[in-house]
């Protein structure tokens, strides 16, 4: 029982030092320039392309690469060119 508590606090742990890095890029996000982000919003994508390919030549559960997915989608918007 010990371990799973440790488990489950080691969980919430990176939860929440998860959002806080979410908020931060957020912020980072709507304080560049249209232009910069055009940039990033390129880098990105291939930069989550080669992550892909990673994730989907290692042995990983299907909940890391749909979350994967989800939120590079979700970010991809974030960072919103017009």
């Amino acid at each position: 029982m010990k371990n799973l508590q440790e488990a489950t606090e080691k969980i919430c742990d990176l939860k929440g030092s998860l959002v806080a890095l979410d908020a931060l890029v957020t912020a980072l996000l709507h304080q560049m320039p249209v232009p910069l982000r055009a940039d990033l919003l390129r880098s990105f994508e291939g930069n989550a392309e080669v992550a892909r390919t990673v994730l989907l030549h290692t042995s990983i559960s299907e909940h890391t690469i749909s979350a994967f997915e989800r939120d590079v989608r979700r970010m991809s918007a974030l960072i919103g060119v017009p």
